[in-house]
């Protein structure tokens, strides 16, 4: 496919994470990421050396392009679309990775669909490593099950066409994220509260009995870890599960407060550095007085 082209509208973990399986796929890859403009971003960073074309806008990095893959932020899915519409190659797909609501994922479909591109929403149902595009992704909307093929070839080979309704693939995304996101949000009340009370061990233990797992004290550490370093971009998923469970007119207890959780572990980042989760805890206890 030495003639394809690929534009990745957002170059931060999983438009990293797919460019190595990418690139050999295709003729060219460019990038756009509104941290370029920023020399010593990470995005920027991770693109220096690399065979990719960083554009300098949105509209330079679709131009001509057939496939655009969206894998911006929760609360960024609307300017994405907006920012290359009305640039995209007529019936250009554009592949929508991120996590948001189903009506999120309507209103950028509106947006692209209208300027001439194919808008194709796809659910990433497992984290984006290590298995990166042949990761377990769900596919909806009308254009899902012609972009099949190509997903295929390009490499997505954990994808499946999941329904022709724009949304549904969303909002499977929304409902598993409430269990997962919940789970961390709950280990950190739990497991700060317990290490107050010098508890932590008695409550981890406890779980095996509960959940399976080889170590519960590594599941913990690396389930806290993945908030303090994602949290930002976790609480924008984590409203955007809120907002898909009001939209079906439930209340969103559970989503809004693992979204507070997320948040407040993403201004804590550094802890995540520690090798075991009592240390973490500790750093994090440490610092409790800031932004609670």
């Amino acid at each position: 496919m030495n003639s394809f082209s690929i534009c990745l509208l957002g170059f931060g973990e999983v438009g990293q994470a797919l460019f190595g399986d990418l690139r050999p796929r295709v003729g060219k890859v460019t990038a756009w990421d509104l941290r370029f403009a920023d020399a010593n971003s990470a995005p920027s960073r991770a693109a220096a050396g690399l065979d990719i074309l960083v554009a300098s806008d949105a509209k330079q990095a679709v131009d001509g392009v057939d496939l655009v893959i969206s894998a911006v932020t929760a609360a960024q899915i609307g300017e994405a679309a907006a920012s290359v519409a009305g640039h995209l190659k007529r019936e250009a797909y554009y592949f929508d990775l991120n996590s948001t609501s189903p009506a999120a994922k309507s209103n950028a479909a509106q947006v692209v669909d209208s300027s001439g591109g194919r808008f194709v929403e796809a659910a990433i149902m497992s984290p984006i490593s290590p298995r990166h595009a042949a990761s377990p992704m769900l596919l909806g909307g009308p254009h899902a099950a012609g972009f099949m093929p190509l997903a295929q070839t390009m490499g997505f080979s954990g994808a499946q066409m999941f329904s022709a309704k724009l949304g549904a693939a969303s909002a499977a995304k929304m409902c598993r994220s409430v269990i997962v996101k919940g789970l961390e949000a709950l280990l950190l009340e739990s497991l700060l509260t317990a290490r107050q009370h010098d508890v932590a061990d008695a409550v981890l233990d406890s779980l095996y009995s509960l959940f399976p797992s080889d170590d519960w004290r590594d599941t913990a550490r690396y389930m806290v870890s993945r908030a303090l370093t994602h949290g930002r971009r976790r609480a924008e998923e984590m409203r955007e599960a809120a907002r898909t469970v009001s939209e079906v007119g439930l209340s969103s207890r559970m989503s809004s407060a693992c979204a507070d959780w997320e948040d407040w572990a993403s201004h804590h980042s550094t802890a995540a550095s520690h090798p075991d989760i009592q240390a973490m805890l500790d750093a994090l206890l440490a610092a409790r007085g800031s932004r609670t």
